[in-house]
């Protein structure tokens, strides 16, 4: 990857899908939008259209959460850049296809449920490699907030701080986004 791997991280609304977008407006017109939500409601299908009409017209779409490197390599198309967002839906996706949209796996479950999700997140960060002359990875800080009142919320955020933590480890630049300023932190 000739330009490199770009981790951005933030609190919600904080603008690092912004950031991000405007990161590859100067990278050409092959970029893909590697886009996670699912319109499972309203709300969501009013959230993903607003997100489309920002993005250019040019820019190829995937609507994916999982086999993302997988889905790369079957497309055998070079990227001048990739962009990712968000990876936190995309665990949270990946949790409820997994059963846990009723509550927690049992104890013994959540080691084989964490396992399978970081080898998702791993696949993602290989595929925007080795596809994409430069790869953004955006994804919520979830360490800075309440301690969720709930075991699916704790586990969802062990997962989430573990794979922020892979994924900024992998990158070769990270940003903090507070209140629309990007920081770069790595």
């Amino acid at each position: 990857m000739k330009d490199g791997l770009i981790y951005i991280t933030g609190g919600a609304r904080s603008g690092k899908s912004t950031f991000a977008e405007n990161l590859m407006l100067d990278k050409g017109h092959r970029i893909l939008y590697i886009a996670t939500a699912l319109p499972f409601d309203g709300e969501m299908r009013d959230r993903i259209k607003r997100h489309r009409q920002r993005r250019p017209s040019f820019w190829h779409t995937l609507e994916a959460y999982r086999d993302i490197g997988q889905s790369l390599e079957r497309k055998g198309e070079r990227y001048h850049g990739i962009l990712l967002d968000c990876v936190t839906v995309m665990i949270t996706n990946l949790l409820m296809d997994m059963g846990c949209k009723e509550g927690c796996p049992a104890p013994e479950e959540t080691a084989r449920v964490e396992a399978a999700i970081t080898s998702e997140i791993d696949s993602a960060i290989a595929g925007l490699r080795a596809w994409g002359d430069l790869g953004v990875i955006v994804s919520n800080e979830v360490g800075m907030g309440l301690v969720p009142d709930n075991p699916l919320g704790r586990l969802f955020r062990d997962i989430a701080g573990r794979a922020n933590q892979r994924i900024a480890s992998a990158a070769d630049t990270g940003y903090l986004m507070v209140s629309g300023i990007p920081i770069r932190i790595k």
